[in-house]
């Protein structure tokens, strides 16, 4: 039978078990939200689209390893216990962020420096994977029954709020080691990326401070003394038929489309708007911070209805939503960042830069390169750079691109209105999800249960996004749109095998 805490312990439950999971996702997200840096820091400077490949698959290593991670802790914590298992991961996961933080450079140590950044990205992922799965369970054991989806929707909070923080640092640092805002940058870009994973080490001793005061869960307690604790929880999840089939319809009907619309709306948006859109650095960031802020509250709100309403219709409607909009919210991303539909202040156009340069390729051509600031009528400041070949045999070949966007007051807003709504797809379909995969399985065995499922569906589908749709944009250089097949494919094989075979029940006994 459930045994719930009082109103006043049960926020104690969610403050200990959040503020240890949004660290860890701080952790883990930090290098992500440096993707451009960290490229340019260790792999090799030559092919710039390639180094940023190079990173987001070491990004998604660290995701792949997660299901392996739910192996091993899930086991432990359903062996030995939730806190002291989630205890161990967080200290892994703070360790290797801040041993990232400590690497040298490729120009420092050669490939040395990627192969030992993503061993220390395996290591996060594998405790990444033992990570959520407890603080879930933990919160949910101590739930009452009817309140289960608003109290773990806490708890569902602490993975963009992590996203959240690690932008915030980042901005911070990047603005705080000079006085003069363009050096500061430089300092950043050289080294004071660093700093961000070094504040991790601060982060995660107040967390484990904070847990050490923790007891076990009541109900994993309870088992404990009455010697009903199982003997192998991978057998009993994963060789029991029954259990197996809840393992894979958790998977197949709700985390993998989950997965991908979380990644989606926040990491690849994000990639889209700076590496395609070109949005500078800092507006990029901002834009993803605001939409943040406003949608958090969202993940309350639908964890909270999904008590009343059951949690399978919500999540399977933020994934329709999702699949069935992206082709046209990403194309709003285009068109306010497309000079072509902007008219220049030409009086105040600013040349920046002039150079000559020979074409590597082409020894024999000259390339005259122009730089200059480009002012719109609606605010935005764009960077052109107007490249003219000279061939050797005088014809000429002139490309235009731009760089470093700012966009105008009403586009900048508009970017995080559109954010905004992809960040509310992904409270419809993460809210509820903890509830839902607690309620498929049985006490004893919950820790390992559930965590596979959730880390295959948001660590393998949902962590390759980025990688994969920035891959396919690579390949289909033409449509910059061509990475949201993965998403959409994804999201809508999970809605179809979600809607038939997903049960909408609340099960009230699941603690029982």
């Amino acid at each position: 039978m459930n045994t719930p805490v009082s109103n006043r312990g049960i926020w104690k439950v969610i403050a200990a078990s959040s503020v240890g999971t949004l660290i860890e996702w701080y952790d883990f997200y930090i290098f992500g939200s440096l993707a451009t840096v960290i490229a340019d820091q260790f792999f090799p400077k030559g092919n710039p689209t390639a180094a940023l490949l190079s990173t987001l698959a070491t990004f998604a290593a660290g995701f792949i390893v997660r299901p392996f991670g739910a192996l091993v802790f899930g086991r432990l914590g359903d062996l030995i216990g939730r806190k002291y298992t989630f205890l161990l991961t967080l200290v892994l996961m703070g360790g290797s962020t801040f041993a990232i933080g400590l690497v040298p450079s490729y120009e420092s140590i050669g490939f040395a420096a990627p192969l030992l950044v993503l061993l220390l990205r395996l290591v996060q992922g594998l405790a990444l994977g033992g990570e959520y799965g407890g603080a879930a369970t933990y919160v949910a054991e101590h739930s009452p029954a009817n309140r289960r989806g608003y109290f773990t929707s806490w708890i569902q909070t602490t993975a963009t709020l992590g996203l959240f923080l690690s932008l915030g640092v980042i901005l911070l640092t990047r603005h705080s080691l000079d006085s003069d805002l363009q050096t500061s940058i430089q300092k950043f870009n050289s080294w004071g990326w660093r700093i961000p994973f070094w504040v991790s080490i601060v982060l995660v001793g107040v967390s484990i401070y904070i847990r050490l005061k923790m007891s076990e869960s009541p109900l994993f307690s309870k088992l404990k003394a009455e010697g009903k604790t199982s003997t192998n929880p991978l057998k009993e999840s994963f060789g029991n038929r029954a259990n197996l089939k809840m393992v894979l319809l958790a998977l197949f009907g709700a985390t993998m489309g989950q997965g991908v619309v979380w990644y989606t709306g926040q990491f690849y948006a994000q990639s889209f708007i700076e590496n395609v859109c070109k949005i500078d650095f800092e507006q990029s960031r901002t834009i993803l911070i605001w939409a943040i802020v406003a949608a958090t509250p969202l993940f309350i709100v639908f964890g909270g209805w999904s008590d009343k309403i059951g949690r399978k219709w919500i999540m399977l409607i933020g994934m329709l939503l999702a699949i069935s909009s992206y082709h046209f919210i990403f194309k709003r991303f285009q068109i306010i960042s497309d000079p072509a539909g902007k008219t220049e202040i030409v009086e105040q156009r600013k040349l920046l830069l002039k150079e000559k340069l020979a074409v590597k390729d082409h020894p024999q051509d000259t390339a005259f390169i122009t730089t200059s600031e480009v002012h719109y009528t609606d605010g935005a400041v764009f960077k052109e750079v107007t490249t003219l070949t000279v061939k050797a045999d005088q014809s000429t070949v002139q490309a235009v691109t731009y760089k470093d966007k700012r966009l105008g007051s009403t586009d900048y807003w508009t970017a995080v209105w559109w954010l905004f709504v992809l960040v509310a797809y992904v409270t419809m379909v993460y809210g509820p999800i903890a509830a839902f995969l607690v309620e498929l399985f049985p006490t004893k065995i919950r820790y390992t249960s559930m965590s596979l499922p959730y880390h295959i569906g948001n660590g393998v589908f949902g962590g390759l996004t980025p990688f994969i749709a920035t891959l396919l944009t690579t390949i289909y250089v033409n449509d910059h749109l061509s990475g949201l097949w993965y998403p959409i494919i994804i999201g809508g094989l999970c809605f179809v095998i979600g809607a038939v075979y997903v049960s909408n029940k609340i099960d009230p006994n699941v603690n029982d």
